[in-house]
């Protein structure tokens, strides 16, 4: 008879590897005290837990181990098994560098685990499901979530994802996922290897996303999900992966809409490029380019180091890549993608994204003087010239009368680095003409650490999941937290819904157009407004012609 503790160590391992530690029957397992739910898979049995009303199952493999020969192809499904496999713990990280959330700046210790629990392994292709019922005939919508943490790390164990409130207070099924990343998800090798089997290698890490929807096509209704209303949604590096799915053929037609928060990609990695930063990762390991397949030898632990050694003006940029196969343009440059002209999407940022973005490796910036502020922005923006400085801060003033030196550097920061990215992925959107757009910006402010976070990056992930208590470093503890998340995981289960945000605890939010430019402002009192910041808007628009 198989336990509870064999069963969690057979939720940590591949579907082939679960086979081979043993199979068992309901009857011993419910005798050992399991009763959780039992699903049928095309792989497989799986078996999760309940609580609070909602079936939950983890560590599922969508994909088979990455390892060794299969490092940098593209994943393949993993083996069926026999018996009942045990969907009971998180599965494997991919491959990162980890580092302790404890550590550091004040700001790193806010934003808490964004690792969650589990060890890294080349063997992470896994999924996470909450649901609320297992009935085929249920067809709740379906949010496929992809995590943050850029493509370099992260994991949906983070405690912030936990899908239970949003599968038990708004009826949708919630997929989190895990996919490889970094050097092992999006290094190209495909101009070095000729071709041949690394021609995909610079989007293995967005293939695996492929795969894991291919996983909730095939499966997801055996967990009371509908899989032809799927939704996928991510933040930062999430966003991102979600921006580039808009245009991977592969993934035409695995889902109807799309959330990006905080991570609007217009652009990915020329081919040219990625091939340069393969090379001189091959060279920091001391392997020629004619000796590519050595790669696959390298130790784990090995890669990452060389990846971690390749810092300051050596640093590689990973990310996906045009590589002219899997992903065959830029996601949102110079328009947006056709093949999903026909899929709305819901787009935003927050209020003051870089005082983590960039504060949390400059304690200096929340106390500047109007010497300093301007220093770091020249220097920021690349400026040469003191007029257009002049000229920017002054807009940003005129309606900021009592701001701090350090409250507009963290405007205009925030501005070039991430609103005007989204501004431009919705005018992008909208202009086909096909299907609607929603803006936001989550402008509460957080009050830990006497409110110097302001609005920070990640400060709207808590109130999505309706995971508010799960982030108190992060968000505190005050009373107008619920009905917040009350309204904001709402809108975004009403979109998954309906691909439209209207929810009754929200004003009327009308689509976007480059008209009004209609805007949701998420705080204590919720309001649509048209083009705000227009004027700041205007005046990064011009500086970045200026500059090409």
């Amino acid at each position: 008879m198989i336990g509870r503790r064999e069963l969690l160590k057979q939720s940590l391992v591949g579907c082939g590897a679960a086979v081979a530690a043993g199979t068992f029957d309901v009857a011993a397992f419910a005798a050992d005290g399991g009763s959780g739910p039992i699903v049928e898979t095309k792989c497989g049995k799986v078996q999760g837990v309940s609580a609070d009303g909602v079936h939950i199952f983890k560590g599922i493999h969508y994909g088979s181990s990455t390892e060794g020969a299969m490092r940098f192809l593209p994943p393949v499904p993993p083996k069926p098994w026999t018996g009942i496999y045990g969907a009971l713990g998180y599965g494997s990280l991919a491959p990162q560098i980890l580092s302790s959330a404890n550590a550091g700046s004040d700001i790193r210790k806010a934003m808490g685990d964004i690792f969650g629990p589990g060890e890294i392994s080349e063997d992470c292709l896994v999924l996470n499901v909450w649901t609320a019922g297992l009935r085929r005939s249920s067809k709740r919508p379906v949010m496929v979530w992809l995590h943050g943490g850029g493509y370099t790390g992260g994991s949906d164990g983070a405690p912030t994802y936990d899908g239970t409130n949003l599968a038990r207070k708004r009826d949708v099924v919630a997929v989190g996922i895990n996919h490889r990343l970094n050097v092992f998800g999006y290094l190209y090798l495909g101009l070095i290897g000729g071709g041949g089997k690394y021609a995909d290698s610079g989007n293995v890490g967005m293939l695996d996303i492929v795969l894991a929807l291919e996983w909730v096509r095939d499966n997801i209704a055996h967990f009371g999900g509908d899989p032809g209303n799927v939704t996928i949604f991510g933040e930062s590096g999430g966003g991102g992966k979600v921006s580039t799915l808009m245009a991977m053929p592969a993934a035409k037609g695995l889902f109807g809409k799309a959330i990006v928060e905080s991570g609007s990609a217009l652009r990915a990695i020329p081919r040219a490029d990625a091939d340069a930063a393969a090379r001189e990762f091959l060279a920091e390991l001391n392997i020629a380019p004619d000796h590519v397949d050595d790669l696959q030898k390298v130790p784990m632990e090995e890669m990452l180091n060389a990846m971690h050694s390749m810092t300051g003006p050596n640093a590689m940029r990973l990310g996906p890549v045009v590589d002219g196969r899997s992903l065959p343009r830029h996601p949102f440059d110079p328009d947006a993608p056709p093949q999903s002209a026909e899929l709305p999407m819901l787009i935003g940022t927050n209020g003051t994204e870089t005082t983590a973005l960039l504060g949390i490796g400059d304690a200096s910036l929340f106390s500047l003087n109007e010497a300093d502020m301007r220093t770091k922005l020249k220097s920021y923006l690349h400026l040469a010239d003191d007029s257009e400085l002049d000229s920017l801060i002054a807009t940003y003033k005129r309606d900021r009368p009592s701001a701090t030196p350090s409250d507009i550097y963290f405007a205009i920061t925030t501005d070039r680095m991430m609103r005007m990215n989204a501004i431009r992925q919705a005018e992008r959107k909208a202009a086909q003409d096909s299907a609607p757009a929603y803006m936001y910006i989550f402008d509460w402010r957080s009050p830990v650490l006497d409110g110097k976070l302001r609005s920070p990056h990640g400060i709207e992930l808590a109130f999505v999941f309706d995971n508010t208590d799960k982030t108190i470093g992060m968000n505190g503890t005050g009373a107008d937290l619920q009905p917040l998340a009350e309204r904001v995981s709402s809108a975004w289960a009403a979109f998954a819904r309906t691909g439209n945000p209207d929810t009754s605890g929200l004003p009327h939010w009308p689509a976007y157009d480059t008209t009004s430019r209609a805007t949701m402002i998420f705080n204590d009192r919720c309001e649509v407004v048209d083009d705000p910041g227009k004027d700041e808007r205007l005046a990064i628009t011009a500086l970045e012609t200026t500059q090409g």
